[in-house]
């Protein structure tokens, strides 16, 4: 019974994981066509100040915290596997 549980939490978990990495490559869809647009109407509307950098530089820094969020916490040993062992420790500590 136990086994079978594991095998679910495993499959759930995965689902979630690969929902989490669609959701990111959406996101940088997004991103790519929102800012085609605003550099092509910030070109055509006043070609003389380029504010577009303005929105450039905060996409980025959205798109980089989301890669954070989804693939860059394993990087720097944050990640699902950190939480686990935590986890472990804090209930066996607590016994």
């Amino acid at each position: 019974m136990e086994s079978k549980y594991i095998e679910e939490k495993k499959y759930l978990d995965a689902k979630k994981r690969i929902k989490q990495i669609k959701a990111f490559y959406v996101h940088v869809v997004v991103n790519i066509v929102s800012l085609a647009i605003i550099i092509v109407v910030n070109l055509i509307f006043s070609p003389h100040y380029h504010w577009f950098w303005f929105a450039v530089i905060g996409i980025v820094l959205a798109t980089f915290f989301h890669w954070l969020g989804v693939f860059g916490a394993n990087i720097i040993g944050l990640g699902k596997d950190w939480e686990d062992r935590k986890i472990k420790e804090y209930l066996e500590k607590n016994k």
